[in-house]
């Protein structure tokens, strides 16, 4: 891995690590299910500021790790992260292209689809409804997007990863 920086697995290890600290904390009692999927938006940013270290599989072993941070079914967010990283990878030259906003449509999308994909899972396993407030974390996840962009942007450029 050549960079700029000699701790850059470092700094991407930091940034994943504070993610996974923020999913599983509650930031406001009484207001977990506001929290969104912060591993996710930090995957979606590595994935499109830099593609060609961040893939498809660090995505699906960071999604395992998650599964047993958060137990859930082992594979669920492995499946979902990986999808989220083949997409923005994808996607990544027009992504770098557009502004923040239009940015949050493509975030949208993501989390709409890691959405679907969780409560097609859970339809397997038993009878189950999609109660609205399973669409809050993918609204504030969307609305967290321009602060994540801007604050990994921040660490990217100042420890001069690239």
């Amino acid at each position: 891995m050549t960079s700029h920086s000699p701790f850059a697995i470092f700094y991407f290890l930091l940034t994943l690590s504070v993610a996974m600290v923020m999913r599983i904390m509650d930031l406001f009692p009484g207001l977990a299910e506001f929290n969104p999927d912060w591993i996710a938006l930090v995957l979606i940013y590595w994935c499109i500021a830099l593609p060609e270290r961040f893939g498809v599989f660090t995505a699906f072993t960071v999604g395992l790790f998650t599964d047993v941070l958060t137990s859930h079914l082992l594979g669920q967010n492995a499946l979902i992260y990986a999808l989220f990283s083949y997409f923005s990878i994808s996607q990544h030259r027009r992504l770098r292209q557009f502004p923040v906003p239009q940015q949050c449509v493509f975030v949208l999308f993501c989390l709409s689809c890691g959405q679907i994909l969780v409560f097609g899972m859970q339809s397997m396993q038993a009878a189950n409804h999609l109660p609205l407030s399973s669409w809050y974390p993918v609204l504030t996840g969307t609305l967290a997007w321009p602060l994540v962009f801007l604050v990994l942007r921040a660490i990217r450029v100042l420890t001069r990863i690239s």
